[in-house]
């Protein structure tokens, strides 16, 4: 008999097992939208008191900072963020209005929560689903996505996690008066991710980005979480 083939004969009782220990405390006071589970809330609350400890807990940059430690695994994150123009007050309200959030790759609409907000958020790959414009003008279809979405980019929300060449025709845009609410930089790479980023920085447009080479669609993914979270958090107060 193969691997394959090989059938248990234990219930789901005895095969279900939780991965952490289940502080009730720690599930009672949870926020995370995502989280559905208690064994989902023990595992993010106990992961973000962490972060907490590791980043600091001072200003409302600092939720975003955590949010992407605990999404990378990687401490060091914190450090390499930038926020320019005001981007948390000006996210935070984005959502409150429901805007359309355009994100460069289907991973990052996969990732981002769907409660907490009336926001649609759009995959620009499926504005250019032939690769008509890429394959006409030579240039990447993420690039293509969003010229093609140029006729809602103003007031939006941008998120890309992954392609640079998106991060700079979003730049383009902005340079011809387009204007975005906010746009989340973290492209990945060593062609031309930090340069896109550095680029978003220098626009008029508040910003969320990282320095360097890093960067991907899970900070990206958890910077727009965690601007969901803040927008449905009564108690917190943004100057």
């Amino acid at each position: 008999m193969t691997t394959e083939s090989k059938k248990t004969d234990a219930s789901l009782e005895e095969l279900v097992k939780m991965t952490t220990e289940i502080d009730p405390q720690l599930v009672a006071i949870c926020n995370d939208l995502g989280s559905h589970t208690d064994e989902a809330k023990a595992i993010y609350m106990t992961s973000r008191n962490i972060a907490r400890k590791l980043v600091g807990d001072e200003t409302i940059e600092d939720r975003v900072r955590q949010r992407c430690v605990t999404s990378t695994g990687d401490p060091t994150v914190a450090e390499i963020m930038r926020f320019v123009n005001d981007p948390i007050k000006a996210g935070v309200e984005a959502i409150k209005k429901g805007v359309p959030i355009l994100v460069d790759i289907n991973m990052v609409k996969a990732g981002i929560t769907k409660r907490g907000h009336n926001c649609e958020v759009i995959c620009v790959l499926d504005r250019d689903e032939d690769a008509e414009l890429a394959r006409r003008y030579g240039i990447t279809r993420t690039a293509a996505g969003f010229l093609k979405c140029r006729d809602i980019l103003e007031g939006s929300i941008v998120a890309i996690g992954n392609a640079p060449s998106a991060a700079f025709a979003v730049c383009r845009m902005i340079e011809h008066g387009i204007r975005p609410a906010i746009v989340v930089g973290t492209p990945v790479g060593f062609v031309n991710a930090a340069e896109s980023k550095e680029a978003v920085r220098n626009t008029p447009v508040p910003s969320i980005t990282c320095v360097g080479t890093r960067g991907g669609t899970p900070m990206a993914v958890a910077c727009i979480n965690e601007l969901v979270a803040i927008a449905n958090d009564d108690e917190c107060v943004i100057d």
